[in-house]
């Protein structure tokens, strides 16, 4: 076991090294200048301009600006924003919470939603409940969240004025206020998210109730519930667990227009802001951060696999 995980974390810090480089040279083929950006008024000025690309290293080589780069990154520092001069590990400390509140709910929403009904649909196959599961997650899947975010405000928002229409309150401070602003984004973000659960819990479960060991379970007249939730279930797990690390790990990247149509300062704003301001260390910290989320939720996949299905450890 620890020999694995020697190896998985060995595997891991070549493709961090990969994608620092992609992350850098992708960087570099944003149109606009930075220093016309960060001059102000006073981007006519040449020496102006001279002085804010030496003084952010754009008039070295970009071997150069990237080796300072990865030696910072090395170091935990990603740097300061350009355009606000605050360091961006402060910056994603503040917005982190926000993602990660919202994102959590999203994914505990699709999960209570998505994977009890692809267990259902499973088990009456070809039925009215079977019928019913399919049609609510294609209309999950299909409904743009842009789409719904607006119907949600105006109904729970402008109609009916139970919810707030948009802004965010930390749950530090007030957690029912916190909850109220973000529970339309995050049933936003898992409505969809439910449907894909649901359609691969689904074929998992047909899969795995097709499976021997489901007849022999039957056979020994052990009731339906058991067949279905200790041995069809659990090995029926697997597949949905990629697609939950996959799904979480998108949703703690930030859901950009979720996130703008309900005013949550969350990740996707700030690198949105970021892109348009061409403010390249906001936006290489907070892509690597992603990429940081997304290799540790695939290490804990596969720590999970082992723990659902003891023959993997075996092998």
């Amino acid at each position: 076991m620890w020999g694995w995980l020697l190896r998985r974390l060995g595997q891991i810090i070549p493709t961090l090294l990969i994608l620092s480089v992609l992350i850098f040279a992708l960087q570099q083929l944003m149109p606009g200048d930075p220093a016309i950006i960060m001059a102000g008024e006073e981007r006519g000025d040449p020496q102006v301009l001279a002085e804010i690309r030496a003084e952010l290293m754009l008039d070295r080589p970009i071997w150069e600006q990237y080796g300072a780069w990865l030696w910072r990154l090395l170091h935990g520092d990603l740097g300061f924003s350009w355009r606000i001069r605050q360091p961006v590990g402060e910056l994603i400390l503040e917005k982190l919470p926000v993602t990660l509140q919202l994102g959590l709910m999203a994914f505990v929403i699709a999960v209570v939603i998505g994977v009890p009904a692809g267990i259902v649909s499973a088990a009456y196959r070809d039925r009215p409940a079977d019928w019913a599961a399919n049609g609510i997650a294609l209309a999950g899947i299909s409904t743009p969240n842009f789409w719904l975010g607006i119907m949600m405000i105006l109904l729970f928002s402008v109609n009916l004025g139970w919810l707030p229409p948009s802004g965010y309150v930390p749950i530090t401070e007030d957690w029912r206020q916190s909850l109220a602003t973000t529970i339309m984004p995050a049933f936003v973000l898992g409505g969809g998210i439910a449907g894909v659960f649901m359609r691969h819990t689904r074929a998992a479960m047909i899969g795995a109730l097709g499976q021997d060991y489901v007849r022999t379970a039957r056979a020994k007249g052990l009731p339906e519930k058991v067949v279905i939730t200790r041995h069809a279930l659990r090995n029926a797990l697997i597949p949905v667990v990629t697609l939950a690390t996959i799904e979480l790990g998108r949703l703690l990247a930030g859901a950009v227009l979720t996130e703008q149509i309900f005013s949550i300062p969350g990740f996707g704003k700030l690198i949105v802001d970021a892109v348009f301001n061409r403010d390249y260390p906001v936006v290489q910290g907070v892509v690597v951060v992603t990429a940081l989320i997304f290799v540790t939720l695939s290490l804990i996949g596969d720590l999970l696999y082992m723990a659902i299905n003891p023959r993997l450890r075996a092998a």
